[in-house]
Formats: structure tokens, C-alpha cells, sequence
């Protein structure tokens, strides 16, 4: 939903400097950004944890890592107005890259502050670091649709019998698939067939109209753009919101933060996490004007893919109870799939929460 505190986009500094916001006020603040492109929704404040401030008066230097994907396209907006060195209180170094492992070291070492990674990336980097970061919001749900030619697929339950083919071999695409197949009652009487790259589902959809795959996002708008026989009838954000349990989400991105910096600087945080949820707002409701953003970016080539594929990719900025709901039950899938998937361990309440309400 549209943030309650900001009625444009130019008066969010002057919001910001004015209500000096600390820790104890951003907790509502977070709490109301619960976000997502369908409908109006709040999260429930988070749970306290201790905040100590070195915060001025002076804005401070936020270090932004995200993914070329799903995960940064609610960002462009916001990247875009941070170009403007009077927009913001704060001055933000946004970089996007191709892999998780490109980022997770640079937090570790503290060379990213904010970082948008994969849900499951998020809990290996929280017990890698001993409880280092805290998990801001969810950014991005479900990427994954079944995509097909065969007109007589429509449910997911119509995967029975067939052959699936999908990327991630154990990986969460695999675990995610188990979890939906198995629940709809189907996981014995198909097969799940995995290739090295989504361009080799594409070439296989392409050559068999009969043939069933599942893939992310861009990649099925892209698919459906080239080739007009496809179709993506199955939205595995949906199936797992009808299989899993009630709060449960399927999840792909989240942002996090660096504790140390948390701490030092809760109101670039608030600062941060506010533009977020307006940016990815912006982006839902106005995906023509944003697709040349998401381009300029490096996230998408084209601008009709990028335009098409925004509504597809469940971009949103869920917070609080909202957030650890969601989450946790996807990770506890995920941990029930394969431990090391998420660092060996799930986290614990605190790195859900972060300001007191």
C-alpha cells in the first residue's frame, strides 16, 4: 500500500529531517510499509531489540547491494531519485550483480550495508555472521509459472503424469517443486526433469507443443513474447499459498541489513526501507513508465519484456508479522528439504525483528 507518511515523492527528505526518526518511531513506520501490488494491507509492529545511535544531523553514505533480476526491478525508481544528491537525506551506492555470491562476501566484510538476496541466502548470511543482519522486509514472492503449448494444462494438478522441465537441481526451485507436488497428491506420477540453464526449458518448450517446464521470471514473459503458442496458466505463488500453511508465502528476495550499521544509523535505514516500499509502488502501478528504468538498470534487455513481466513478479515490501509469517514458513520448507539450504539451521525471531513500535 501507499505509505500513509508520504503523499509524493518530494516530500519524503523533508518528512524524514523534520520527524527525526530513531528507532523507537521507525518500528510503526516499518510496520506500515507492508506493501504488495494486489491490496491494502499492514504488517504488525516488530518486537524490540536494543538500538544504540551514532546518527547526526548529516545524511550518511548507504551502501546498496541487489541481484539482475526480479529483486531490484521495485528499486529503479528509487535509484533513479537518488541520482538527485537533494532528494534524500542520505547519498545511496546502489550496485546490482549477477550472483548471491558476489554480495554475501561484502557484507560479511562490511563493504554492503542493505542488500536485496534470495530468502534462503538471507538465512545462510545470518548464521554465517552469528546473527550479524536482520531482515528488513520481503521484496520480491514467488518468480516460478508453469509454462506450456498444451491447452488442457489450467491447474497444477494437471502435472500428473507428465514431464517437468525446470532449472535448480537441488536447489529451491527443486525444493519448492517437491513441496507443492507432494502436497497436491501427484509427486509419484510425474517426473520433474532438470537442465543446466532456463534458455534449455525455452528450447524444449519451443520444439514440443506438448511439452510442460516451469520457469522464472523474466524468463516466461520473454518465452510468451517469442513465441505465441505459450502460455503460463499455473502460478506456483498461488499453489503454494493454496498448499502451504496460512501465513506461509513463497518467497524469493528480501533485503537485509548489516546490524553494526542498523545500529549506528537507524535513520538511513528508515529512510531506506520508506523509499523501497514507495519505489516498489511506483513501479506496480506505472510498469510502462518504469520498464525503460528496469532496462537502463541492466536488470531486463527489452522494455515490452520488462513492462509485461513487472505485474508477473509479485514485487512488494512486506514488513513485521507479515514478513516473519511468510518467510519463516517458506524456510521451514526449505530447512525440511535440506538443512544447508538455509546455513544448517532456521533463524531465530530476532533477525525478523528490528525497532520497537
Amino acid at each position: 500500500m501507499k505509505h500513509p507518511f508520504i503523499s509524493t515523492t518530494l516530500n519524503r527528505r523533508a518528512f524524514l529531517a523534520s520527524a527525526g526518526l530513531g528507532a523507537a518511531s521507525l518500528g510503526a513506520l516499518l510496520a506500515g510499509c507492508g506493501s504488495t501490488p494486489a491490496e491494502n494491507g499492514s504488517a504488525a509492529g516488530s518486537a524490540p531489540v536494543e538500538t544504540g545511535s551514532a546518527e547526526t544531523s548529516e545524511g550518511v553514505e548507504v551502501r546498496v547491494a541487489s541481484l539482475k533480476g526480479p529483486t531490484s526491478i521495485g528499486l529503479v525508481t528509487f535509484m533513479n531519485e537518488a541520482k538527485n544528491p537533494d532528494m534524500f537525506k542520505n547519498s545511496y551506492d546502489f550496485q546490482i550483480m549477477t550472483a548471491a555470491d558476489e554480495i554475501l562476501p561484502l557484507v560479511i566484510k562490511g563493504d554492503i550495508d542493505i542488500a536485496l538476496i534470495p530468502a534462503n541466502a538471507a538465512s545462510v548470511l545470518y548464521n554465517k555472521t552469528e546473527q550479524g543482519i536482520t531482515c528488513l522486509d520481503i521484496n520480491t514472492l514467488g518468480v516460478l509459472s508453469v509454462v506450456t503449448g498444451d491447452s488442457s494444462v489450467a491447474s497444477f494438478e494437471d502435472l500428473a503424469g507428465r514431464t517437468v522441465y525446470l532449472t535448480g537441481k537441488g536447489t529451491t526451485p527443486e525444493y519448492t517443486m517437491n513441496f507443492l507436488l507432494e502436497a497436491a497428491g501427484i509427486a509419484d506420477s510425474m517426473t520433474l526433469e532438470f537442465k543446466s540453464e532456463a534458455a534449455e526449458v525455452v528450447s524444449v518448450l519451443a520444439a514440443d507443443a506438448a511439452a510442460v517446464g516451469v520457469l522464472p521470471q523474466p524468463f516466461v514473459t520473454a518465452a510468451l513474447v517469442k513465441n505465441e503458442a505459450l502460455s503460463a496458466p499455473i502460478d506456483l505463488t498461488d499453489v503454494w499459498t493454496q498448499y502451504a500453511e496460512e501465513g506461509s508465502q513463497l518467497v524469493t528476495g528480501v533485503t537485509i541489513v548489516r546490524n553494526e550499521f542498523l545500529a549506528e544509523h537507524p535513520q538511513a535505514v528508515s529512510e531506506f526501507v520508506i523509499s523501497q516500499a514507495a519505489s516498489v509502488d511506483t513501479v506496480n502501478d506505472d510498469p510502462a513508465t518504469a520498464a525503460p528504468l528496469v532496462v537502463e538498470a541492466g536488470i531486463i534487455d527489452a522494455e515490452p519484456v520488462a513492462e509485461k513481466a513487472i505485474p508477473a513478479c509479485h514485487l512488494v515490501c512486506l514488513t513485521g508479522t507479515e514478513m516473519q509469517e511468510a518467510l519463516s514458513g517458506y524456510l521451514q520448507v526449505l530447512y525440511d528439504a535440506d538443512p544447508t539450504s538455509v546455513g544448517g539451521a532456521l533463524p531465530e525471531d530476532e533477525f525478523y525483528t528490528a525497532f520497537e513500535g
